[in-house]
C-alpha cells in the first residue's frame, strides 16, 4: 500500500486529531493512500471540529476532564461524558455540571450521535435552542433544566429515530408547531414547566408509540381531543388553560393528572345520532331447557323473565334513539334558519370594528433596528363605504339573473362587503390609469373612495378561482380574513356580487420591493442597509406566521419581491397570503415557470412545500443584497440565474463586497453583510431537507440585528477618534 507525505503546515488547524501517526519526528505525517483512510479521516475531522466548537461555545469549562479547545482524541483519551463505539462518538452526557454558554453551531454533522444529555445546567442564557441539532440517528435528547427561550425548535421534526424528548424547566414560549408527524418511535415527551401557549398541534395524533406525556405548568389552551387515541400510560396536563371535556379513553389511564384547568362542568355532549346499540349474543334456547339440557320449571320461568327483560330493553333503546333523532333534527332546522338569517345580514352589510394594528418602528440610518416581539395584530377597523350610484361600465345583462349563491354553514368573514358599483366608482370603472400591477392571481387597481381612503382592489382571474363558484370564493375569503400579522397585507373587504370576485386590500404608496430595487425613479433614494435588513426580517416573520403559527400551515407558493409591499416607514407587508390554496400546484407552476424564484424540486416535480417557500425567501434576500433580478436573460449565460451566479461567492468576503448593490456605496458593516450572506446560503441550498424552517431564519436575522445593536451601543460609548465614514459604516 503506497504512502505519501504531507507537511504539517498544510493542515488546518495545526492540531490534527491523534489518530494520525504521532511518532514521526519533524513536520511530516504519513497517511495511507487508500480511499477508506481518507474518508475515515474526513469523518473523524468533523467529529473533532464539533466537539472543539462545543467546548468553546460552553465557555471552555475547566471542570470537563480531557476536553481541549484544539486537538485531542475524545475516544482514545476518554473525554468526560463522551461515549464511543470504536472511533464513533455515540453519546454526549454532561448533566448537572453547571455548564453555561450554548451548544455548538455545527452539531448536525454528528451523524453517529444517539444520545445528547445536557440537562440541569445553565445553558442557553436567554437564547433559543439551536436548530442544527444532531438528527440522523439521535434517539434521546435531554435539554431539561436550562435557560433556553423561544419556541420548541422545528428541527425536532427531522429526527426520525427520536424516542425520548425532554426540554422541561426552560423558558420556552409560543405555540408548538406541527413537529410530530414523522416521529413514529417517540415514546416520551416532557415539555412541562415552560410558558408554551396555544392549542395542541394536530400532529400529536401521529405519535403512535407515545406512552408518557408531561405538559403540566404551561399555558396551553383548547381541547385535548388530539390525545384521545394515543397509547398513553402516563399523562400530566395539570395547571394549563385547557377547556372542554376529558375524553373517556384518557380517563382510563392509571397515572393521569388534570387539575388546574378549566374543564367544562356541564354533561359531555351526547354521542352522534344513529349510533347502533351494542349487539348482544344471539342465543337460541329451547323453552324450559338449561345449560346442561335438562328441563325444569325453574329454568323455564327464568327464561321467560330473561325474554321479557330483553324485550323491555329493546323498547327502551328504540325510544332513546327516536328521541335523539328528533332532538338533532330540530337542532339542525334551527341552525339552518340562523345560517340563512346570517347570510341575509351579510348581504345587506357586514363590518367588524376593532383596534388598529400597530406598525413596526421605523429604522433610521443612525439608529438600531427594533427586534422586540411583534404585538398580535387585530382586525382592521372598517366603516361602510358611502352609497353611490352604479356606474354602467358593465352590461346590465351581465348582472341579470345572477343572484349571489348562498353558502350554508359558512363561517363569518371579518371584512367589509363592497358592491360592484362601489368598486367601479372608486377605480373609475377599472380604468388602466389605476392599474397598479398584474400577477398570477389577477389585476390590481388603485381605488379612491369618497371618504379619502385609498385601497387596492384585486380582480381575480380564472386561474386564481378555477371553479368560478361563489361558494368556493366565499370559503377562500373566509380563510384569508382569518390571517392577521403586522407583516401581512391583510384583507379589508371583498365583493361577490353578480358573479364578480374581487378582493380589497390596504394600499401602500411605496409600492413593491421589486419596484424599489429595480425601477427606482429620479426622486427616490436607494434602500439603506438598515432598511434592507428590516425588510428581510419582517418578510421572514410573515412567512414564519404562515408556516408555523397557522394551523394547518399555509404554503405561500408565490413569495417574491413584487409581493412584498412597503409602507411609508418601509415596513414590509406580504401580499397574496392564502390565495394559492385555490390553485393546483401544476397550474401554478406553469404560471411561475422561469421567474427565478422557484426551488429546484418545484421545477422537477411541480410540488410546492414549506421548504420551497424558504428557497424563494433566500432569492429575495439575494435581491436585497445585490439589487439584481432573479433571472435576467440579457446577461451572460453564467450570470443569468442570480442563485447560480451568487451562491459560490457567498462565503468569499472579497467577492461578497463586489456583489453588493453599488447604490449602497460601501455603507454597510462587513460583519453584518457576512451574517446576512450566511442566512442566504442556508435558504437557497438545492436540497430542501437542508434548508432551515422560517422560525430559525427569523432567529438568525434577529441575532444579526442584536449583535449589530450591541456593537452600535459599544461604539457610542467609545471616545476614540475615528473618521466619520467609519462610524457610519459600523452602526450595524
Amino acid at each position: 500500500m503506497g504512502c505519501f507525505a504531507i507537511s504539517l503546515f498544510e493542515m488546518s488547524p495545526p492540531h490534527y486529531p491523534c489518530f494520525f501517526d504521532r511518532g514521526v519526528t519533524g513536520h511530516l505525517f504519513f497517511f495511507s493512500t487508500s480511499s477508506a483512510a481518507i474518508s475515515s479521516s474526513t469523518w473523524f475531522w468533523q467529529i473533532f471540529t464539533v466537539l472543539n466548537a462545543l467546548f468553546t461555545s460552553m465557555n471552555s469549562p475547566g471542570q470537563l476532564r480531557g476536553w481541549q479547545v484544539n486537538g485531542g482524541d475524545p475516544c482514545g483519551e476518554s473525554w468526560q461524558g463522551i461515549t464511543c463505539s470504536g472511533s464513533a462518538v455515540t453519546a454526549i452526557k454532561l448533566p448537572s455540571l453547571g455548564l453555561s454558554g450554548t451548544l455548538a453551531y455545527n452539531m448536525n454533522t454528528m451523524d453517529s450521535l444517539v444520545e445528547l444529555d445536557m440537562s440541569q445546567n445553565n445553558l442557553g442564557g436567554g437564547q433559543q435552542i439551536p436548530y442544527n441539532l444532531p438528527n440522523k440517528k439521535l434517539q434521546r435528547l435531554n435539554l431539561a433544566g436550562n435557560q433556553f427561550t423561544g419556541n420548541v425548535p422545528y428541527s425536532i421534526s427531522t429526527m426520525p429515530k427520536l424516542q425520548y424528548l425532554n426540554i422541561n424547566h426552560n423558558q420556552l414560549q409560543g405555540n408548538i408547531t406541527d413537529i410530530f408527524p414523522n416521529l413514529p418511535s417517540l415514546t416520551t415527551v416532557d415539555l412541562s414547566f415552560n410558558s408554551l401557549t396555544g392549542d395542541l398541534p394536530q400532529s400529536f395524533t401521529s405519535l403512535t408509540s407515545l406512552k408518557t406525556l408531561y405538559l403540566q405548568n404551561n399555558q396551553f389552551t383548547g381541547s385535548i381531543n388530539v390525545l384521545a387515541n394515543l397509547p398513553l400510560s402516563d399523562l400530566n396536563i395539570a395547571n394549563n388553560r385547557f377547556t372542554g371535556w376529558i375524553p373517556n379513553k384518557l380517563k382510563k389511564i392509571n397515572s393521569l393528572q388534570t387539575d388546574g384547568n378549566s374543564w367544562s362542568t356541564s354533561p359531555a355532549p351526547p354521542p352522534p345520532p344513529f349510533t347502533a346499540p351494542p349487539k348482544s349474543p344471539n342465543r337460541r334456547k329451547s323453552p324450559g331447557s338449561n345449560s346442561n339440557g335438562s328441563d325444569s320449571p325453574s329454568s323455564s320461568g327464568g327464561s321467560t323473565v330473561l325474554r321479557a327483560g330483553a324485550i323491555a330493553g329493546i323498547i327502551v333503546a328504540l325510544l332513546v334513539i327516536v328521541a335523539l333523532v328528533a332532538f338533532f333534527l330540530i337542532k339542525r332546522k334551527k341552525r339552518k334558519g340562523k345560517t340563512e338569517e346570517r347570510f341575509e345580514q351579510r348581504q345587506a352589510f357586514n363590518s367588524f370594528p376593532s383596534d388598529e394594528a400597530k406598525d413596526m418602528k421605523p429604522i433610521q440610518d443612525s439608529t438600531t433596528i427594533e427586534v422586540e416581539s411583534m404585538p398580535s395584530p387585530a382586525s382592521v377597523s372598517l366603516k361602510p363605504p358611502a352609497k353611490i350610484e352604479r356606474n354602467q361600465s358593465f352590461d346590465d345583462d351581465d348582472f341579470a339573473n345572477k343572484p349571489v349563491a348562498k353558502k350554508s354553514n359558512a363561517a363569518p368573514v371579518e371584512a367589509t362587503v363592497y358592491s360592484v358599483a362601489d368598486l367601479q366608482m372608486a377605480t373609475d370603472s377599472f380604468n388602466e390609469d389605476n392599474l397598479v400591477g398584474e400577477g398570477a392571481f389577477g389585476s390590481v387597481y388603485r381605488a379612491h373612495f369618497n371618504d379619502g381612503k385609498v385601497l387596492a382592489v384585486k380582480k381575480l382571474s380564472s386561474t386564481a378561482l378555477p371553479s368560478q363558484s361563489s361558494d368556493d370564493f366565499y370559503e377562500l375569503v373566509s380563510n384569508i380574513s382569518k390571517l392577521h400579522h403586522p407583516n401581512l397585507n391583510e384583507l379589508v373587504g371583498y365583493c361577490m356580487e353578480h358573479g364578480q370576485h374581487l378582493l380589497v386590500y390596504n394600499f401602500h404608496r411605496n409600492g413593491s420591493l421589486h419596484d424599489t430595487l429595480h425601477l427606482p425613479d429620479e426622486c427616490s433614494k436607494p434602500l439603506s442597509w438598515n432598511s434592507r435588513v428590516k425588510v428581510a426580517l419582517g418578510s421572514a416573520r410573515a412567512l414564519e406566521y404562515l408556516h408555523e403559527i397557522c394551523s394547518p400551515s399555509i404554503i405561500h407558493k408565490n413569495f417574491k419581491a413584487s409581493n412584498i409591499l412597503l409602507d411609508s416607514e418601509l415596513n414590509p407587508h406580504l401580499s397574496d397570503a392564502g390565495l394559492a390554496s385555490s390553485i393546483p400546484d401544476g397550474k401554478f407552476q406553469a404560471a411561475d415557470q422561469g421567474s427565478g424564484y422557484s426551488a429546484p424540486e418545484v421545477d422537477m416535480t411541480g410540488q410546492y412545500t414549506l421548504k420551497s417557500d424558504v428557497y424563494s425567501f433566500g432569492v429575495v434576500m439575494l435581491e436585497l443584497l445585490t439589487a439584481r433580478k432573479p433571472f435576467e436573460s440579457s446577461r451572460n449565460r453564467s450570470e443569468q440565474s442570480l442563485v447560480r451566479w451568487a451562491t459560490p461567492q457567498l462565503h468569499d468576503i472579497d467577492a461578497l463586497d463586489r456583489m453588493v448593490d453599488p447604490a449602497l456605496k460601501g455603507l454597510y458593516p462587513a460583519k453584518s453583510l457576512s451574517r446576512f450572506a450566511d442566512v442566504v446560503a442556508l435558504c437557497v441550498q438545492p436540497e430542501p431537507e437542508f434548508r432551515p424552517p422560517m422560525s430559525e431564519v427569523v432567529q438568525a436575522l434577529v441575532r444579526l440585528v442584536q449583535r449589530a445593536n450591541m456593537t452600535r451601543r459599544t461604539l457610542d460609548g467609545e471616545e476614540a477618534s475615528r473618521r466619520p465614514d467609519d462610524q457610519d459604516q459600523e452602526f450595524m
